[in-house]
């Protein structure tokens, strides 16, 4: 037996026999008591006790080992049965070997036949493939021969029928030659007549020429007289136009519909530190022929012409119509007319990104006797009466006594619209009374709008505008 293998049992035995040994049978030693009174003779003594106790142990002992036994004997028959699974399997190994090497030395003989009859078979294949080349070389010649005769058979039927189509086109030609020879008779007989169609004809072209030439005259001389009489009804029509007036409530929901919104944003050093004034006010856009302008009141901005020596710091000026996009305006101008009044000048793209109306001034202020009043704000309207002043040309007296005739609760005030009933502007009310007539936008004073306007000295520009306003007579003030 192997000397690995008995150890293992060995130490294995040993295990089994620790384990199943009964520790706990085993009694601690016991304290020792007073002496106690002598038993009677039939009591255990201590000695019989520990005999009997050996006894037990002896007796499990003798049971463990019968079981280790037992246990060393089944191992054994499994290492028996094992050794002769070993002893088999070692056997079929030495006869798979011999197998092996049986197979090994027959694949060999069978690669070395393979081989020879591989050489045979290229060999053969050879001769085979000479032999197909040749007889397909063969086959080609023929099949080119074979194309030859049948493209020299469809040469001889072409050139057949074209000699039948030739024969054909042959008399169709002779026929159609007799065709031509009576045409060509039939086309000098109609020769000879046209020609002479052709001179009475002649004749006749003459003739409705000369008269083409008369009614061509007539009819310049009738297209003359219609130009001319279109001319004096378009003149007519737009002087009917221009004596026509245009109804109040027509232009009153015309300047609705076309006025613009001007927001002012200006500071300044005031007691407390800075201080900001805003203003948004309505007005419409006017144009001299050369500029378009929005056209304001001064009492309508952030300005105030009852302050002296007060310098703005910045200002910022913006159009919109009905809250589309924002369009500045570079400048604004206190007109030589009459200083109160203010313009902010755009250029055309800008006038069209806001897409309202641009009103024209007054050609003929006093055509109408009557002008409209519009409110500025847009909150009442109505037609009222006005005057020439001889000392004043540059202004009318609009007659405050026709409130009745006004519509919406207001009252003529400064900054108010008044246009012609034509429909152009006719100017704007400088007071409660009176109108300033525009016949142009030249400027008197200019302040740039910016963020830092300070240079520009405001506040004497401001006090130059009292000035003259305070030179003006007091109706007008």
């Amino acid at each position: 037996m192997n000397k690995t293998l008995l150890l293992i049992l060995c130490d294995f035995l040993l295990l089994t026999l620790l384990a199943l040994t009964r520790w706990e049978t085993a009694e601690p030693p016991r304290p020792k008591q007073p002496p106690v009174p002598e038993l009677a003779a039939n009591a255990v003594t201590k000695d019989q006790d520990l005999v009997e106790m050996m006894r037990q142990t002896l007796a499990d002992e003798q049971t463990a080992r019968d079981e280790i036994a037992q246990r060393l004997s089944a191992t054994d028959a499994a290492l028996a049965a094992r050794e002769q699974s070993l002893t088999q399997a070692q056997a079929e190994r030495a006869r798979l070997a011999e197998e092996r090497a049986a197979v090994a030395a027959s694949l060999a003989e069978t690669q070395r036949t393979a081989a020879e009859l591989a050489r045979k078979a290229g060999t053969a294949a050879q001769e085979a493939s000479l032999t197909r080349e040749q007889l397909a070389q063969i086959q080609r010649e023929l099949a080119e021969k074979q194309a030859e005769a049948d493209r020299q058979r469809r040469e001889l039927s072409a050139r057949e029928k074209q000699l039948l189509d030739s024969q054909r086109q042959l008399g169709e030609i002779q026929k159609q030659n007799q065709v031509l020879t009576m045409a060509v008779v039939a086309a000098e007989t109609d020769v000879k007549n046209l020609r002479e169609t052709t001179s009475t004809l002649k004749s006749q072209v003459e003739l409705e020429r000369t008269e083409r030439i008369k009614v061509q005259e007539a009819a310049s001389q009738l297209a003359q007289g219609v130009g001319q009489l279109a001319e004096k009804s378009g003149e007519l029509t737009k002087e009917i136009r221009d004596h026509r007036p245009i109804n109040a409530n027509v232009l009153f929901n015309d300047y609705v519909t076309n006025r613009v919104l001007a927001s002012f944003t200006a500071t300044r050093k005031g007691f407390l530190g800075q201080n900001k004034s805003a203003r948004e006010s309505n007005t419409v856009l006017v144009t001299d022929g050369r500029q378009v302008y929005a056209l304001l009141h001064i009492a309508d901005t952030p300005f105030a012409l009852g302050e002296y020596g007060v310098d703005w710091e910045s200002l910022a000026v913006e159009l919109s119509k009905g809250g589309a996009a924002r369009n500045a305006a570079g400048r604004v101008d206190f007109l030589q007319h009459d200083p109160r009044i203010v313009t902010l000048p755009i250029d055309s793209s800008q006038a069209a990104a806001l897409g309202a109306k641009v009103y024209p001034l007054a050609v003929d202020p006093f055509k109408f006797p009557e002008a409209v009043l519009i409110d500025g704000g847009g909150r009442g309207y109505g037609e009222v009466g006005f005057k020439l002043d001889p000392s004043d040309p540059g202004f009318v007296q609009v007659d405050n006594r026709l409130f009745k005739r006004l519509f919406g609760d207001f009252s003529p005030k400064r900054g108010d619209l008044v246009f012609a009933k034509s429909g152009e502007l006719l100017g704007i009310m400088v007071n409660n009374d009176y109108c300033a007539l525009l016949k142009n936008f030249t400027p008197a004073k200019t302040i740039q709008a910016g963020g830092d306007i300070r240079g520009q000295t405001t506040g004497a520009l401001f006090d130059s505008l009292i000035a003259r306003v305070r030179a003006m007579p007091a109706k007008l003030q």
